[in-house]
């Protein structure tokens, strides 16, 4: 198996421009050495079918990449080595994100989104330039705490974000640079732990203040499960009566507590990526955005979004899975093979770290007709029925595959009708091109700043100012004028 020599260096400080010259030079499946350690690259689906979902048995979680951070998110879902502990957690957490229980949080998620909206009202004038990714980033936190403790929301949930917004700020750190290890004290490491037992405490008391008997009668009201403040399940009640099918045994405290902590983990940088890098491509496309606009105002009619709109705004939905495409936060896989296996006639032996990275993946341009533009109608059904179910990946595959994956899609459709709907955004003046940014998840690099200007006629909005000078303000009717000529995302 061929692959580049010496390539710690460049690695390190190029990620995305070495592996996307490796996969030029090497194609299906290559090797190179980080940190000393061997790694085999996949860019094939069917290898990384063969990985993820034929032969799932021959790996696991024990690699580097989840080593890493498995001193904060210990025994959750997405750190869990694998084996039978995963799985029995697995059976007991899946109920809590099917379809239909996610269907009871889109109004909070709409809710949020929309005060959000108010409070920019007195926070932006039309054209002011909005730092959109810490909007986000607030809005993401506003929406998994709700989902998570509904009723609870309150000073315990405050306290519970303040405690999470300093982990994730320590693990950014981290990531850009991944020594020492978590495990050594540093001053750093230290207030991480500290930062970590405070989320641990206010997760025991919304716990405790939801085994009340009062909050469990009010759980099974008529309102159960709409994640309303002061009305019924959120997704901690649901972990917390989880039962496995197969042994009649729950969680206990302890698990619990790890598997909320990767919830918030996993849904909240995530998410705000996302969101980020969709609203900075609408910014650079003012063609999709008119089509989105156009699609919004004919289904919606000014009223708010609702669960039942997602299959009513297809194009949306395309936008959503070409973000997802081309900026797939979680942009990178890692397995070890447990025991020997053959890959495309290439022998993998036992021990081997397998890598998989879907930004590379997601531009090849054998399963991608011009993979750098920006383009939703690729997930048209007549364009998607022949391509290879494992070519597109944004939340992995097989039984290790995302487990608020419909969550996560719901949420993100969600917000971007609710933000579409009020708002559209344009590009500050000489701004320079926002470049991915390549740490444990995806980041617009330096972030998304863009100008912020309500739709005239929108619902909750209010007209801008427009001097008709065909400059890409919005014309008469509501909808964009003539703008300049559209750039790809690329």
């Amino acid at each position: 198996m061929k692959g580049p020599d010496g390539s710690r260096p460049r690695f390190s400080g190029d990620q995305i421009g070495f592996l996307e010259r490796a996969a030029a030079e090497y194609g299906d499946i290559f090797r190179f050495r980080l940190f000393g350690m061997p790694v085999i690259v996949l860019n094939n689906p069917d290898h990384i079918h063969q990985v993820l979902v034929g032969n799932r048995h021959k790996y696991d979680k024990e690699v580097l990449l989840y080593k890493l951070v498995r001193p904060v998110l210990r025994n959750g879902l997405i750190t869990n080595p694998g084996g039978e502990l995963y799985m029995r957690q697995r059976r007991m957490m899946q109920p809590a994100f099917r379809p239909a229980v996610v269907a009871r949080f889109a109004d909070g998620m709409t809710d949020e989104t929309n005060s959000m909206l108010d409070r920019w009202r007195d926070r932006y004038r039309p054209g002011q330039v909005a730092d959109l990714s810490a909007e986000f980033s607030e809005l993401t936190l506003h929406i998994v705490t709700r989902t998570l403790f509904s009723a609870q929301v309150g000073e315990t949930a405050r306290r519970f974000a303040e405690a999470f917004t300093e982990t994730n700020d320590i693990l950014g750190r981290f990531f850009r640079f991944p020594f020492p290890p978590l495990s050594v004290p540093t001053p750093a490491h230290r207030r991480l732990r500290r930062a970590i037992r405070r989320m641990d405490d206010c997760v025991s008391a919304f716990i405790e203040r939801s085994s009340t008997p009062a909050n469990a009668a009010d759980s099974a009201g008529p309102d159960a499960g709409t994640g309303k403040p002061g009305h019924g399940i959120d997704l901690l009640h649901l972990l917390m009566n989880a039962v496995d099918e197969e042994d009649g045994g729950g969680m206990d405290f302890e698990q619990l507590h790890h598997e909320v902590l990767n919830i918030v983990v996993g849904a909240y940088e995530t998410t705000t990526n996302a969101m980020a890098w969709a609203f900075q491509v609408l910014a650079e496309r003012p063609d999709i955005e008119a089509r989105l606009h156009e699609e919004i105002d004919t289904v919606l009619d000014g009223r708010p979004p609702g669960m039942d709109d997602l299959r009513r705004t297809p194009y949306a939905r395309r936008v959503v899975e070409e973000t997802l495409r081309m900026y797939s936060p979680a942009w990178q896989f890692m397995r070890r093979a447990r025991e020997e296996d053959v890959l495309g006639g290439h022998r993998i032996p036992a021990g081997s770290n397998i890598y998989i990275n879907s930004y590379i993946l997601h531009r090849r341009p054998e399963y991608w007709e011009d993979p750098d533009v920006f383009d939703p109608d690729r997930f048209t059904p007549e364009r998607s029925k022949d391509r290879n179910r494992h070519a597109y990946m944004p939340f992995g595959a097989g039984e290790r595959i995302c487990i608020g994956q419909h969550f996560a899609l719901v949420e993100l459709q969600l917000v971007l009708l609710a933000i579409a709907q009020r708002h559209r955004f344009t590009l500050p003046p000489g701004q320079p091109p926002v470049r991915p940014q390549p740490l444990t998840t995806l980041h617009p690099g330096g972030g998304v700043h863009l100008e912020v200007r309500p739709r005239s006629g929108a619902a909750g909005g209010t007209p801008p100012a427009h001097d008709g000078n065909g400059d890409g303000g919005e014309g008469q009717d509501g909808r964009p004028g003539p703008a300049a000529d559209p750039r790809s995302a690329s």
